[in-house]
């Protein structure tokens, strides 16, 4: 628990250092309305911690199958900008990975984690929480597909 706490400091301080070093001259007003940007150039997300869950299969196919699928569905939620972010943990314990949804209520994003098929099969659960940060993170699936040599 003390890392999901540490985590959520670290990213808090990036996104809130990034918002109170915005000046005015610098300020774009059409790409704060698009990103859904407050006057501090923040905005409302959902943040969901990926946890193990209790039906981890041990049929390495089955296993290849579902997180073929699970990436599937991360790719076309973040094709809707449904998902602001996504990625794993590089460690082996019961956390085992992160998503920043592009929702502002919890309700919204446990429908769309339902789409999941890990979640479906039990290999993972999700732990949701409302989370304030920058509307920046709204430009990361534009600039990721140019930096990506392999998709999913």
């Amino acid at each position: 628990m003390k890392n999901i706490y540490l985590l959520i400091i670290v990213v808090s301080i990036c996104t809130s250092s990034f918002a109170q070093t915005k000046t005015a001259d610098k300020f774009d007003e059409t790409l704060a309305k698009e990103l859904g940007a407050d006057d501090y150039g923040m905005r409302k997300y959902v943040i969901a911690f990926l946890k193990r869950g209790p039906n981890r299969t041990k049929d390495s196919v089955k296993a290849a199958e579902l997180q073929k699928a699970h990436m599937t569905n991360i790719g076309r939620l973040a094709d809707e900008g449904k998902l602001a972010i996504a990625g794993p943990f590089l460690d082996k314990g019961k956390l085992r990975g992160i998503y920043i949804f592009n929702v502002e209520t919890v309700e919204e994003a446990k429908k769309l984690t339902e789409t999941d098929p890990a979640i479906q099969a039990g290999s993972l659960v999700m732990e949701l929480h409302p989370w304030y940060g920058s509307a920046a993170l709204g430009l990361v699936n534009k600039y990721h597909d140019k930096i990506s040599k392999i998709k999913w």
